[in-house]
Formats: C-alpha cells, structure tokens, sequence
C-alpha cells in the first residue's frame, strides 16, 4: 500500500470544522511523522463543484462522489446543518453506501451520521452523533442503536463522532491505530490541543448540558446535590430538604430531569470527581470522600460505567504533569 486514500464528504451546508479537524490533522501526520504510508485527503462532494458551508465560507472539491472509485483507506462523512437535506438525497446516500463498501473504515462526525443511518450503514449497530440532534435521529432510525453520550463509537468497522470537535479526538484515534501514539500525541501538541480525549468521555458536562430545571423545587434539589456532592444525598434525605415525599420528589425529577434522583447523584458525584482528578493530585481515596463515595473502589465502579475507563487512567489521560514534580501543569 503506497498510501492511505482519506476521503472527507462535503455537501451543501456542511460544517467547516467537521472538514477541518480532519484534514488539518491528518496533513500534519504526515508533515511531522513523514509515514512510510503516507495519508491522501480528498475531499469530494456531490458533482465535484465547489462545498458551501454553513458559516457562508466555500471550499473546493477534489473529486465528484459520482466518479471516486475505491479502494479508499476511510469514508468520513462530514457533519453540518445540510445534513437532513443530504440523507434525503438518494444520489448522495447510495453513493455514500457504495463508497462504503470499498472502504476499510467508515466513520461520521457529528450529524453526518444522519446520512450513515440513511444508506443503511448503522443498522443494528452502536453509534452516536451530536447530543442535539441525537432525539430526532433515534426517532427517524430506531433501527440504529443511538448513544448520544460518547466523544465516538467504534462498531465493527464503522465509526461515529459526536460533535463538531469530536472529529478531532477521532482522527488523532486513526493515526494512533494507524501509526502509534507518539505521532498522536505530537499532533495534538501542534495543534495546541490538551490532550487526546478517550472515546467514552461524556460529551457534555452534567453541569452545562442543559438549562436548570424549570421547576423551582427540582432546581433547588439539583443546587443542593451539585453543592453538597459529600452528604447525605439518598433520595428520602432530599425529599426532607424540600418537605416532600420521596415518590413526589421522584416524579418530578423523572418529569423534568428524565432520571430518578439517585441516578442524577450518581452522574453529579462522578462529574465532580472528573474535576478532582484533573484539577488537583489527592489521592483517590480522598477524591472518593469528597464526592460521596465512601471508598476509592465506590468511585472506580461508578466512574468506570460513566466514562469507560478507570479514575487513574482518566487523570492519567487529562493531566500534564511537569517532569519531576507530580504535580499537574497549569
């Protein structure tokens, strides 16, 4: 294999940085490791004329999808808010599935997704888009098993990415299985990027991902566990706070929050210790006090079914530590 052929997919409105974060990275692999196979980006897009994005700004298309023949290394499929008009186009779709089958990996970022589930490519299959959109694509394909948490999935040969600049955290993926870590991680350095992110980080903080709960008695139960991650937080302890019983108060939280309240303390509990874990160096044991736990093997179990990966391996990943000192780089 003289090189790995990369195609991107554009199409009207598509998002620049879903393009970008691509292309961007996958240039650098090859101006910083110089691989023995080196990366071929092409970006190509429906009659091979030029891709208007979303933000107004135009780029010119390498090749038309109509006449790109494989082999292809990877299929990504851009993201972007043209997106429901480009799984509706049955040209761009079945030239999509075609590509797909002449592709050793075939991924989406962000809403591309939507053209993936289109042609049929995530029947069956685990995958995420963006949180925003990920309702609307679970209602359209139930066929397609939607997780909307992750930064990106892996199934099969298939993956899929969150939002936007998730398709960061997945091309650095690609030129780790591709070409090993250390060239992953020189590009991130370049790139000014912290570190590279592992798949199954939330995509949201619990504490940004939505507007507080309108119900003045939820948001005040919601301000008091994200507060107090360390108390007493079982859910006939809440009820007492706002003179309520525990049934009632579990009704509204599921009204309004989607969730009972214990699962709420346990996500609010595990985000706290995400913050620890970056944000300072007590040990374990201490970071599982702090956010309610009790033991460092409480936090372990929970914070390995949030994220997918052990709390040591988290700070681990997200901590620069300055040579010597142990002590996290700020």
């Amino acid at each position: 294999m003289a090189e790995r052929v990369m195609v991107v997919v554009g199409y009207e409105s598509a998002e620049l940085l879903d393009i970008a974060c691509v292309t961007t990275s996958l240039s650098l692999a090859n101006t910083i490791g110089r691989p023995a196979v080196p990366y071929r980006v092409v970006l190509a897009g429906p009659g091979g004329g030029p891709i208007m994005c979303d933000s107004g700004l135009s780029l010119a298309a390498q090749q038309s999808l109509e006449r790109l023949v494989g082999p292809i290394d990877t299929l990504i499929v851009s993201g972007g808010m043209g997106f429901e008009r480009a799984a509706a186009d049955a040209r761009l779709v079945g030239h999509v599935r075609r590509l797909a089958g002449e592709s050793r990996r075939v991924t989406s970022v962000c809403t591309g997704a939507g053209v993936l589930a289109a042609a049929g490519l995530l029947d069956g299959r685990r995958a995420t888009t963006h949180w925003r959109f990920a309702p609307a694509l679970a209602a359209r394909h139930p066929e397609v098993v939607l997780d909307p948490t992750p930064i990106y999935i892996r199934d099969g040969n298939v993956y899929t990415a969150a939002g936007v600049t998730s398709a960061l955290d997945l091309t650095l993926a690609f030129v780790e299985e591709d070409h090993g870590p250390e060239l992953a991680r020189q590009i991130a350095r370049d790139l000014v990027v912290y570190l590279q992110r592992p798949a199954n980080q939330a995509q949201m903080s619990l504490f940004t991902a939505a507007p507080p709960p309108r119900d003045p008695l939820v948001r005040t139960v919601v301000e008091y566990i994200t507060a107090h991650p360390d108390h007493d937080l079982a859910t006939a302890a809440l009820a007492d706070l706002v003179g309520v019983t525990p049934r009632h108060l579990t009704r509204l939280f599921t009204e309004h929050l989607g969730q009972a309240p214990g699962r709420f303390v346990r996500q609010a509990r595990t985000e706290a210790a995400a913050h620890l874990l970056t944000s300072t160096t007590l040990p374990m044991a201490r970071v599982a006090a702090r956010c309610g736990f009790g033991t460092a093997e409480s936090l372990r179990q929970a914070f390995t079914g949030r994220y997918g990966i052990s709390p040591s391996r988290y700070r681990a990943a997200q901590t620069r530590r300055t040579p010597g000192t142990g002590v996290p780089a700020r």
